[in-house]
């Protein structure tokens, strides 16, 4: 189960001045939100009305010398907190549940939050880590917007414990130094490459393009019928790269691939069918690791991004003062890893936030990895 993650938010440094006006705790403004969001709870109006519901519950773990803090106070003190500092207590929490990444898939993707748009303001954007086989969300780092990903990846990397790691990241991450920034992680990386780079990707799509029509190639393939129509992926490899100018620039480059994905509509003829190549660079050399890899660096989008914006309407929040936006989404982060990682049960995540906001004994399980004697 995770560690207890009200240590870690207890560290972060308050924003406000020392004044008779300070009613309330940091870690208690915290840890009332990182509550209220887990049981389902998603504005600050409400989130207040939960802790006034349940404060005896909640002075069992916060001091509350003031009560339960409006919600006017939990929106301004939330929104003030620096969002790096608060980014960085998650990943201290997530590096201590999980310190070790050996054989681990992480995938690095970002995602805008809409409801944060203010004017011409563009909406806050966030680079995420997401471990794909614990279904974890490792790291989070806010960017200005979606153009300045690139300068984000390598402060999220070094947030991470990666050695031994698969590292996979879209085309915008595919830069000469975040290849080397991972292999000084001593992790492995297969990097998504498109026309960013048009010399690279048209050379590396004409190397594999002639050695698949020459059959010189190692190949993975599997097919897959789902929503309506049959999907056929084909994964084409190539480890000979001493014609490639560009290698020595590429840190730990061993190999690159193409995925072929061809859909045909159900009920339709072939020629119906659509066909794309997509192409990658990769560190590690084995077609099967490099398709496994490919197809897995999805999850980000099916099991974060989707997860957030059904189940916790990140998309629709409309936060928008200061650091507000950023720092919930951290919030929401850390209420989903806790969702997943401290029930075992095959339960939707909207059971469980259900769950959590009726039964106190699952709520202490969910929030502490334990069933408080107390509770009822």
């Amino acid at each position: 189960m995770l560690a207890n993650p009200q240590t870690y938010f207890a560290e972060l440094p308050d924003p406000r001045r020392q004044t008779r006006n300070k009613l309330h705790k940091l870690e208690d403004i915290v840890m009332i939100t990182l509550c209220a969001v887990l049981c389902g709870f998603e504005d600050w109006v409400s989130i207040e009305d939960f802790g006034c519901e349940n404060e005896t519950w909640l002075r069992g773990f916060l001091e509350l010398r003031n009560g339960i803090p409006s919600h006017d106070t939990l929106s301004d003190v939330m929104g003030r907190i620096d969002r790096q500092a608060f980014a960085s207590a998650f990943g201290q929490w997530m590096r201590q549940s999980l310190p070790a990444l050996a054989g681990q898939q992480v995938a690095l993707d970002g995602k805008s939050l809409r409801g944060s748009r203010d004017g011409q303001q563009p909406p806050v954007h966030l680079m995420s880590a997401f471990a794909t086989q614990a279904r974890l969300v490792l790291g989070v780092q806010a960017v200005a917007d979606k153009s300045n990903e690139i300068n984000a990846i390598p402060d999220l990397l070094a947030q991470l414990e990666l050695a031994g790691a698969v590292v996979t990241i879209d085309a915008m991450g595919c830069q000469k130094s975040v290849a080397q920034a991972i292999v000084e992680h001593k992790a492995d990386y297969v990097l998504a490459l498109k026309d960013n780079h048009p010399t690279l990707h048209e050379d590396v799509a004409s190397w594999l393009d002639y050695c698949d029509a020459s059959g010189d190639v190692y190949q993975v393939e599997s097919v897959e019928k789902e929503h309506g129509r049959l999907e056929t992926r084909r994964v084409v490899v190539s480890t000979e790269l001493d014609w490639l100018e560009a290698k020595p620039e590429w840190a730990g480059l061993k190999a690159v691939a193409m995925v072929e994905s061809t859909r045909e509509p159900a009920g339709k003829a072939r020629l119906h069918a659509s066909v794309q190549r997509r192409y990658y660079l990769c560190s590690i050399r084995e077609p099967a690791r490099i398709a496994q890899a490919i197809r897995e660096h999805w999850r980000i989008e099916n099991q974060q991004h989707w997860v957030l914006d059904v189940q916790f309407g990140e998309d629709a929040h409309r936060a928008r003062k200061d650091h507000s936006a950023a720092n919930l989404a951290v919030i929401r982060r850390a209420a989903l890893n806790l969702l997943r990682d401290n029930d075992s049960s095959n339960v939707s995540i909207r059971r469980r936030k259900m769950r959590a906001g009726t039964s106190l004994d699952y709520r202490q399980q969910i929030l502490f990895g334990q069933i408080s004697p107390d509770s009822t």
